[in-house]
C-alpha cells in the first residue's frame, strides 16, 4: 500500500512538473491583427475532378476561375480533403475543421459546431448573418450539430433545395438566385454555397453533361463575385473562397469519373481559390492545405475561436 501510494505521489509530482513545461496554447485569435472583410462567401462546386478543374492547364471548363479571378487572388492547387470523401463529409470538414464518418444521405448532424454556430454566439449575430445556401437538400445539417451543449442552438439560417426546405435536390439556377437575392437585399456576413450539377451528371455518367456543369458553375461563380464588386457594402470588403468536397475516381480506377468515396489521389485531391482584399493577388502557392483548414482561417479572420477544429490558419494566403 505504502509503496502504491509513494509510486502515485511521485507520478503527481512529474506530471506536474510536465504540465507547468508546456509552452501556453496558442491563441486562436490575433486582437492586433486587423482585416478589411466584412463578409465571408464559401462556395462549393460539387464533386469534379482537378484533372477537370485547375489541372488542366487550358482551363477549358473554368475560363472564369482558371484565367480571370485566379489573377484575384491565391491558388493553392495541392489541397486535399483527407477524410471521407463523400459530399456531407466533405461539407461537414469545411464547416467544422473536423473530419468524421458521418451518414451521406442527410440524417445525422455534424459531430461539432460549425463556424457559423461558433459566429453567432461569439458576435451576439442574427440568425440571418449567417447562412447555407445549397442546391442540396441534405447539407441543411450544416445548420446544426449534435453536440448536445450546442443542439438546436446559435443555428443559421438554411435554404437547401428547391423549396429551400431541405427537400430533394433541386437546379443550380435557383441557388444562384438566392445568392443574388441575399447580396442585394441583406448580405449575410457568413455564407456557404453548394452547387451540386458536376456531382450529379457525374454520378449518371454523363460526361458532357458533366462537363458542361462545370464550365456552368465556373459561370456562377463569376456572376457572384461580379455582384460582389458592384455592391456598395461587399465591394473591397468581401472574401470568396472557392473548393471542392471531394474529388473523383481517376481514369481506370474503379467506375471512373462516374464516382468516388475512397481515399485515391482523384478522390482527395481538389483545389482552393482564394480572392479577397485581405489575400494576395495573382498568386499560386505550391503548399499543402486541407479542407479543415478553411472555416480556422475564417474564424481568425472575422475574430472568433473554434476549439473543436483541428485545421490551421492559412496565413500563406494573406498580404
Amino acid at each position: 500500500m505504502f509503496r502504491f501510494l509513494l509510486v502515485f505521489l511521485l507520478s503527481l509530482a512529474l506530471f506536474a512538473t510536465y504540465s507547468y513545461n508546456l509552452p501556453p496554447k496558442k491563441a486562436e485569435v490575433d486582437p492586433t491583427r486587423k482585416f478589411e472583410s466584412e463578409y465571408f462567401v464559401v462556395v462549393i462546386m460539387d464533386g469534379p475532378r482537378y484533372t477537370e478543374t485547375f489541372g488542366d492547364s487550358t482551363y477549358a471548363h473554368i475560363p472564369h476561375l482558371g484565367k480571370e479571378l485566379v489573377k484575384e487572388g491565391v491558388l493553392l492547387p495541392d489541397f486535399r480533403n483527407n477524410g471521407p470523401t463523400y459530399t456531407n463529409a466533405g461539407h461537414t470538414a469545411i464547416t467544422t475543421g473536423f473530419y468524421q464518418s458521418i451518414s451521406n444521405a442527410g440524417k445525422e448532424l455534424p459531430k461539432n459546431p460549425s463556424m457559423f454556430q461558433y459566429f453567432i454566439k461569439a458576435k451576439n449575430a442574427d440568425k440571418t448573418d449567417a447562412y447555407v445556401v445549397a442546391s442540396k437538400g441534405k447539407l441543411e445539417i450544416l445548420g446544426n450539430t449534435k453536440d448536445k451543449k450546442w443542439w438546436n442552438m446559435y443555428m443559421p439560417s438554411t435554404y437547401c433545395g428547391p423549396n429551400g426546405n431541405s427537400s430533394e435536390y433541386g437546379p443550380d439556377v435557383p441557388t444562384l438566385n438566392k445568392v443574388l437575392d441575399l447580396f442585394k437585399t441583406k448580405p449575410p456576413k457568413l455564407m456557404i454555397v453548394n452547387f451540386l450539377a458536376a456531382d450529379t451528371y457525374a454520378h449518371s455518367k454523363d460526361w458532357e453533361a458533366y462537363l458542361l456543369s462545370i464550365k456552368n458553375i465556373d459561370g456562377y461563380i463569376n456572376t457572384m463575385w461580379q455582384a460582389i464588386q458592384s455592391n456598395e457594402k461587399m465591394r473591397n470588403k468581401t472574401t470568396l473562397i472557392m473548393t471542392n468536397d471531394h474529388g473523383r475516381h481517376l481514369d481506370g480506377h474503379k467506375q471512373g469519373f462516374a464516382e468516388h468515396g475512397d481515399g485515391c489521389e482523384g478522390c482527395r485531391h481538389i483545389a482552393l481559390l482564394a480572392m479577397g482584399p485581405d489575400f494576395k493577388k495573382g498568386v499560386r502557392i505550391e503548399k499543402y492545405g486541407e479542407q479543415i483548414d478553411i472555416s480556422k482561417t475564417i474564424a481568425y479572420m472575422m475574430g472568433f475561436e473554434m476549439p473543436t477544429s483541428n485545421g490551421k490558419v492559412m496565413t500563406e494566403l494573406f498580404k
